[in-house]
């Protein structure tokens, strides 16, 4: 995937823990204001190169870091 990816969360809390965690270890992405085309309770997502999904997920994982969704954001923008 060569599009962006957007991780989406229930809080805030859970958005800048992600946003913490993400700083410390170095892995890829930032914050953003979510759309109205996309369903986030917090209304913050954390968006990232599509081709990183595979390790982001694995990161949330590891991590143990609590989310709502991760969407595409290519099939989502282009409709």
């Amino acid at each position: 995937m060569n599009g962006k990816i957007l991780i989406t969360f229930y809080t805030t809390t859970q958005a800048m823990e992600m946003e913490e965690c993400c700083r410390q270890e170095g892995m890829p992405g930032r914050l953003i204001p979510v759309t109205g085309k996309i369903s986030a309770a917090c209304g913050v997502g954390w968006m990232a190169d599509g081709q990183e999904r595979a390790g982001l997920e694995a990161f949330l994982r590891e991590q143990r870091l609590a989310f709502q969704n991760i969407y595409d954001l290519d099939g989502i923008l282009k409709r």
